[in-house]
């Protein structure tokens, strides 16, 4: 029976030159990469993704056929019609010519690196960095090439490459809303608390020298086994060479915390036999050490998450329920700004820092005369971090999962930037008070939606205006580094328009009343 040949055409060819087994180190550089050859990637990686439960998966491969179908549209009108939509440009060596990346497969080919970045698999990691590679050979400035880059070797474990890329975006970017130099820092600060781990297992067992440089397969393997006897000092020096091994040869990040992972807890383990004869620890200072080293494992975990906090407690924010910010905004008169074109070109700023309570929105953009200077309460996606450092009184984070939700408060919050926070009853008003389906609503609601029918629901505002909210018709004004973002498909604004219109009051070119 004859094997499929499914790999991709740049996998056959760099096979001779592969880097050993478990380093990363050639991940730092982007290789340069025709269009052609990431387009048949992408092709055949469509060709291999079957229907299944995954949903990751699912959406890659709607990304794919999107990317696909928008290349042979191109095609066909190239074909028909001139000037050629699909530029080309001669070859890296002279002779032929190559696709030029055009801005309308650009995006395309992006929203397929980040669903393959999603998915966290081995091949669909592989499939987004030759996207970053095809895109950075044509577009050495995109910040959404060199982003998308850094978190996927990130997910690879090449700490020292992502380091690298991250610190490209925020050369090419003056918002750091998606907080990269926080997390430059964490993976900086996390691989100091590793080296010291290791360091500080290879000063307290010598004997693991011993072991340092054998496989770490057969290493591991026996450490395993000696451990499944009962005789832990034998197994320790085998368990701690094959980490140190692992560490030397540039292994990925999540290997070496597995590996680090495991042995902490057969050394645990294994401190219950401490004065048993059985060859566990010889007493307390062997589990202070132990303590030791779980303290250097959780806080290189943590930094990589979030990024070096220098104050735990943000500033002494508060949680705020939904019956407390009820009681704040009670009689308040209110307005929500857009992020509109028609209130950055407007001359409203003095009628809308006169309302009690401002409310802007995600990556809102101040400039006094037109959108006002006051911002009172933020309301924002907890997908990115534009204006968490802008100070307010009361910053509501909204998100549909509770667990992305949590983990982007400790890695987004900045100290001091905010007097209150909305706790879990706030973070997701439409669905979680509401308790509006998926049936009845089937579009994820947009920050302002939620924020504004959940002002309508509590109903105690004397005053609830909404100012410059056009639904996008006039374009947006937002951050500059924000400007680059699309304005996404999957809300759905026409029926946000309709519930708003249903229950206005008032409507004038750039105010529209509900109380």
């Amino acid at each position: 029976m004859t094997k499929a040949r499914t790999r991709w055409p740049r996998q056959r060819d760099a096979e001779d030159s592969a880097p050993p087994e478990g380093g990363t180190s050639h991940l730092a550089t982007v290789l340069p990469t025709e269009l052609e050859t990431c387009l048949r990637a992408c092709a055949a990686h469509s060709g291999k993704l079957v229907a299944g439960l995954d949903r990751r998966r699912t959406a890659l491969a709607e990304a794919l056929r999107n990317l696909l179908a928008t290349h042979a549209t191109m095609e066909q009108t190239a074909t028909a019609a001139s000037p050629l939509p699909l530029l080309r440009r001669p070859g890296r060596s002279g002779t032929g010519s190559s696709l030029v990346l055009g801005d309308a497969l650009l995006d395309p080919l992006l929203a397929v690196g980040n669903k393959a970045l999603d998915c966290g698999y081995e091949d669909e990691l592989k499939l987004a960095i030759l996207i970053t590679d095809t895109v950075l050979t044509q577009r050495k400035r995109s910040r959404a090439g060199w982003r998308l880059r850094a978190r996927t070797l990130e997910a690879m474990g090449a700490e020292n490459a992502a380091v690298e890329a991250y610190e490209r975006y925020l050369g090419l970017t003056d918002e750091d809303g998606f907080g990269v130099a926080a997390k430059i820092a964490g993976l900086r600060a996390g691989a100091e608390r590793q080296d010291e781990l290791l360091r500080k297992l290879e000063r307290d067992c010598p004997e693991a020298g011993e072991f340092t440089g054998r496989s770490v397969t057969e290493s591991w393997a026996e450490g395993l086994e000696l451990q499944a006897r009962g005789d832990w000092r034998a197994a320790r020096p085998r368990l701690i060479g094959a980490l140190l091994t692992q560490d030397r040869a540039g292994a990925p990040v999540p290997e070496i915390q597995e590996a680090a992972s495991q042995y902490l807890g057969l050394a645990m383990e294994a401190g219950g036999l401490a004065g048993s004869g059985a060859g566990g620890p010889a007493g307390p200072t062997d589990l202070a050490v132990l303590t030791d080293l779980i303290a250097l494992y959780a806080e290189q975990r943590r930094t990589r998450m979030r990024g070096p906090i220098g104050d735990p407690t943000f500033g002494d924010v508060e949680w705020t329920t939904l019956g407390e910010f009820r009681n704040r905004i009670a009689g308040k008169s209110i307005c929500l700004i857009a992020n509109s074109q028609r209130v950055g070109s407007s001359s409203m700023g003095a009628e809308i820092d006169a309302y009690d309570l401002v409310v802007r929105f995600n990556s809102y953009r101040i400039d006094p005369s037109a959108t006002g200077k006051r911002t009172d309460i933020h309301a924002t996606i907890h997908k990115h971090g534009f204006n968490w450092d802008r100070k307010v009184h009361t910053r509501l984070v909204f998100g549909g999962l509770s667990g992305d939700w949590k983990y982007s408060l400790r890695n987004r919050l900045v100290p001091g930037a905010q007097k209150y926070l909305g706790d879990e009853s706030l973070r997701w008003p439409l669905r979680d008070i509401g308790k509006v389906g998926t049936d009845v609503w089937p579009a994820i609601p947009t920050s302002g939606f939620n924020m504004l029918w959940l002002l309508d629901y509590l109903d105690v505002s004397s005053q609830l205006d909404l100012i410059g909210f056009d639904f996008y018709e006039s374009g947006a004004y937002r951050l500059p580094a924000a400007m680059k973002m699309p304005i996404t498909s999957v809300h759905e604004y026409t029926s946000e328009k309709a519930w708003v219109m249903e229950r206005a009051q008032s409507v004038t070119d750039m105010r529209i009343s509900l109380r």
